[in-house]
């Protein structure tokens, strides 16, 4: 394999498609290991993104690769229905024992935008009702289906008029909440009152087969509702015979600091969209739900050709395995509120910052201009840009891509926070006083 490949990359915007190369930051590397990438200039960086919330046992953890290695050996590829091999099987088994009570049926596919299709398709299918409520600042994928309950920014809909006959409410509004109230009352009455005006005006309850809702808002911001918020929609669901979907494809296997966030809000619905950290970075996700809902999808209603692959499975069960003798799922949990304190602290001499918002190692820091309180999203990239010449890699999320997503793999390490947030404290600083020196310049 050629080592330097730095020609190619000087080709890429040849050879990508723009709307696959030109994210955030181009990094080009020649390895990854723990939660480290090793780029092409020979630096090490340490990574805060966990490949978008998807090595959440690290990199290139020694048990899945080894998994992987045992897998390639027996079978490489397995149309599942076709021929039927072991690890779809343990899988679907060993799930079944970290998922929320009577959600124990899978229909195993290759991405998260797949198993949201999978999960409308089956809910349309089994109510047999046409409507599709989602929540304003959500992300649910950018295929056609997914794109019509997509709503974290308009650019991903524009010119392709998604019709997947879907109405849209508010998500939850913490930072709303009148002064002296209660958020969780706060956000429940506004939930029922926004919920009576769509039943109302725009479509009946009886038409609606699902709501789908991430139970932490991910690429819209990082936002983490009310636990009685959520509790409020499951009821309401409840009370109509609508079913209820979690897009559980950023929130799951550990990062929220339990295995799914459903298990952290102590709601469980109807149907669930897995995937991202299911099989540290392979392609893998699942649509799941009761056998009683699944067995009313007949035959030929969905299929796949390449989901549920017998080495992206054999992967999974490895995951399963680390997650579990690591004690990553507590990791998160703790890590995640050390990290928190720091922020926090950070958080109060810098008035760049905002809020921290967070619920187990899922953590978004939002950037916004010290005079208006608006979201700067300017502002941010020129931080990423300082954290990323001083090796550590962050990502962003928020409508006006205002908020910095730390989301590390859950092996990361005190120390590793500690010089991560370090980094970060540095780069905001400088930022800060660059800023200064700019106004003063100008006045």
């Amino acid at each position: 394999m050629e080592k330097n490949w730095s020609h190619l990359v000087a080709e890429m915007p040849d050879l990508l498609a723009p709307s696959m190369a030109k994210d955030h930051p181009n990094l080009p590397v020649v390895k990854a290991e723990g939660c480290c990438y090793y780029g092409l200039d020979g630096r090490k960086y340490l990574d805060f993104t966990s490949g978008i919330a998807t090595a959440n046992t690290g990199h290139r953890h020694p048990k899945v690769v080894q998994a992987i290695k045992d897998a390639a050996d027996q079978l490489m590829h397995g149309p599942s229905g076709v021929i039927m091999y072991e690890s779809i099987l343990k899988l679907a088994k060993e799930l079944k024992l970290v998922l929320p009570e009577n959600l124990d049926c899978f229909f195993f596919a290759n991405s998260g935008t797949e198993a949201i299709e999978g999960a409308i398709k089956l809910a349309k299918h089994v109510t047999r009702r046409p409507y599709v409520v989602s929540f304003i600042g959500c992300f649910h994928g950018r295929s056609l289906g997914a794109l019509s309950v997509t709503t974290s920014k308009s650019k991903y809909r524009k010119f392709l008029q998604p019709n997947g006959l879907a109405y849209q409410v508010p998500y939850a509004d913490v930072s709303g909440c009148p002064t002296g109230a209660d958020p969780e009352v706060y956000c429940t009455e506004k939930l029922e009152k926004d919920f009576e005006t769509l039943f109302n005006h725009q479509v009946t309850p009886e038409e609606v087969a699902c709501m789908i809702v991430e139970p932490v808002l991910g690429e819209g911001g990082y936002i983490v509702p009310p636990k009685s918020w959520l509790k409020k929609i499951r009821e309401i669901c409840s009370k109509h015979g609508i079913l209820l979907i979690f897009d559980e494809v950023q929130t799951g296997f550990g990062r929220t600091g339990e295995w799914f966030a459903a298990q952290a809000f102590d709601v469980v619905p109807d149907i669930m969209a897995i995937a991202k950290g299911i099989a540290s970075g392979l392609p893998l996700s699942a649509t799941v739900a009761s056998k009683e809902l699944m067995q009313q999808w007949p035959l030929g209603s969905h299929g796949t050709t390449f989901g549920g692959n017998p080495i992206a499975c054999a992967a999974a069960l490895a995951t399963l395995e680390v997650l579990k003798e690591e004690k990553l799922i507590e990791n998160s949990k703790n890590m995640g509120k050390y990290a928190v304190e720091k922020l926090k602290f950070l958080q109060r001499t810098s008035p760049v910052i905002g809020s921290v918002r967070a619920i187990g190692l899922m953590i978004g820091i939002e950037i916004v201009d010290p005079v208006t309180g608006k979201p700067d999203g300017e502002a941010l990239m020129s931080i990423l840009d300082r954290c990323l010449e001083k090796g550590v890699l962050f990502y962003l999320c928020g409508n006006h891509g205002e908020v910095i997503r730390m989301i590390p793999p859950l092996t990361i390490s005190k120390e590793e926070i500690d010089h991560g947030l370090s980094v970060l404290e540095e780069a905001v600083y400088e930022f800060q006083s660059s800023r200064s020196t700019k106004a003063l310049l100008n006045s």
